[in-house]
């Protein structure tokens, strides 16, 4: 997920979000609440939920919202729903939720009302749950709101709590050498926030996964690792290359283009579209 530029909200409005946040934290369910999760290998996980905004180009306010269910453990497409959204709430760090969240809360509700059958059983998001300045990152705030089971994944380090980038957790990251070795994060406060975890032997680059809600972290790790074919979930990375493809679809229709300009860095995965919305992009100038 990614945030724009743009007017910072009155003192007012932070203050109501932090009010808001605490209120939800204290919904958050930090431990494994389905008969799936106790089982090695997670017998009775059928649907997997992967979730992602991506931006227009050169537009911060206008998004495409992505929900994705998989099927488990296969990990096939099962359902899709991409909407254009405009986004009004601007980016703050630590609030990414308040931007974001309520589109995805909305795909969530259509799916249950439109395909109940298809309901995910635990989604992931492109994002941090409690590795977060006040422990309610994006992940626990779906998760609070949909009531699912929901797990962080982010690809970068949040600093907080002391945690930082450093030349020990760059060395720590190197020790990771084959795919599923992980290590904890833990802040100076003592609490363990989440781990940061090898998914794939073809990439050096870590995940960071946190508790959203209703899974433990144990779980969390399991699940992000048995749901990974590269670096990133394959729940995500379909959402993310859906969400992509939707908007290449809308700027090569003539009579949606309404912007320009650098596209929002996402990572490039071995399948995804990203040659093709170059050269639709290039057509249109």
């Amino acid at each position: 997920m990614s945030g724009g530029a743009a007017e910072p909200p009155p003192a007012a409005t932070l203050r109501h979000w932090e009010r808001e946040q605490a209120r939800l934290r204290a919904g958050v369910v930090e431990e494994d609440t389905e008969a799936w999760q106790n089982d090695a290998g997670f017998a009775g996980l059928e649907r997997v939920g992967g979730v992602d905004l991506s931006y227009i180009k050169g537009d911060d306010a206008s998004a495409c919202a992505s929900l994705v269910v998989l099927s488990y453990p296969a990990l096939e497409v099962l359902y899709e729903d991409c909407r254009m959204v405009a986004v009004s709430a601007p980016y703050v760090a630590g609030f990414l939720a308040f931007r974001e969240v309520p589109f995805l809360a909305e795909a969530v509700q259509r799916l249950q009302q439109e395909e109940p059958k298809l309901k995910p059983q635990v989604l992931l998001v492109d994002g941090n749950g409690l590795l977060h300045p006040r422990g309610f990152g994006v992940a626990c705030h779906l998760g609070v709101l949909t009531d699912l089971p929901c797990i962080g994944v982010a690809k970068n380090l949040l600093q907080v709590d002391g945690l930082i980038r450093d030349e020990l957790h760059r060395e720590q990251i190197r020790s990771l050498q084959r795919e599923g070795d992980a290590f904890p994060l833990t802040g100076t406060s003592g609490r363990l926030l989440g781990m940061v975890l090898r998914s794939s032997s073809s990439s050096s680059k870590p995940l960071y996964v946190s508790v959203g809600h209703r899974v433990c972290l144990g779980t969390a790790v399991r699940l992000v690792r048995s749901c990974c074919r590269y670096r990133i979930p394959e729940p995500i990375r379909q959402a993310d290359i859906r969400s992509r493809e939707y908007i290449r679809k809308q700027l090569c229709s003539p009579l949606e283009v309404t912007s320009s300009g650098p596209e929002r860095k996402k990572e490039a995965e071995p399948d995804d579209e990203s040659d093709t919305r170059r050269n639709c992009r290039a057509s249109l100038h």
